[in-house]
């Protein structure tokens, strides 16, 4: 079984690489992808900012990243992010795992549409119709893990995709917190979409590292934040490994369907 693990700021790297890095060419640009074996399972390792954090947000390469998952047989693909919590009830250090996305742009940082799409007459067009955007099997794995690696999570949540790399303002938190948005980053949005049209089973862990701007009276100090996103790889490692060891024999489809013209 071979996985995709995307990870983002304070996770560069993965333990136990098999290899050194290797560049998959798509028609999309170049991904970065190491491998490494872990709970029985092929981890294809991709670091959406590159080691050191070239990549900003905003140069991330969303559909090479996927387009190389799918090329290389990935089966499924899970998502870390450290995020800000809009939902002022989720306590710092701790995960969400979560079932909806807001991401009303649907673009890319370039501003083109995110989409796998973009030819007519393709004949893997279609449209991506679901329930919920993320894998509800591997959300299950996901949170059985974060029970075994006894890391506090909630079930649940609305991710929200907002665009970098400034931070945003006190009004925009406002009018996602009222839109049911639990927590934010910057880079997840294109990945789920785009994981989405690959039909390649996705999910998405958040790890809070600091209150979005105005949820809280006091804002969470700068260094909090930078401890957080530290103490965030070890967190991440542990319930990984106990997922990973799960996947296996878990029950994993992709969310919804894509419904083709042809």
């Amino acid at each position: 079984m071979k996985v995709g693990v995307l990870t983002g700021t304070g996770t560069y790297s993965l333990d136990d690489a098999r290899d050194d890095p290797e560049i998959v060419s798509t028609r999309w640009g170049d991904a970065i992808v190491t491998r490494a074996d872990a709970g029985g399972v092929e981890v294809l390792h991709v670091s959406r900012h590159e080691e050191g954090h070239q990549r900003l947000s905003n140069h991330v390469r969303h559909q090479a990243n996927i387009a190389a998952l799918r090329e290389l047989g990935a089966d499924c693909a899970i998502g870390v992010t450290v995020c800000g919590a809009v939902d002022p009830s989720v306590p710092l250090g701790s995960l969400v795992v979560f079932d909806d996305l807001h991401f009303l742009g649907n673009r890319l940082a370039d501003g083109s549409l995110c989409t796998f799409y973009d030819a007519p007459g393709d004949p893997l067009r279609g449209h991506w119709i679901y329930d919920g955007p993320f894998s509800a099997g591997l959300r299950r794995v996901l949170l059985d893990a974060c029970v075994e690696a006894r890391v506090p999570a909630r079930d649940g949540g609305g991710y929200g995709h907002v665009d970098g790399p400034r931070f945003n303002t006190r009004a925009e938190i406002r009018s996602l917190a009222l839109a049911g948005v639990t927590a934010v980053s910057q880079t997840a949005g294109p990945e789920t979409v785009l994981c989405g049209e690959a039909e390649l089973p996705y999910a998405l862990l958040g790890y809070a590292t600091d209150y979005a701007n105005g949820v809280s009276q006091e804002p969470t100090p700068v260094d909090e934040l930078l401890r957080l996103i530290t103490a965030s790889k070890g967190v991440f490692r542990q319930v990984l490994g106990c997922a990973l060891a799960r996947l296996p024999a878990a029950d994993i489809g992709p969310a919804g369907v894509i419904y083709r013209f042809e």
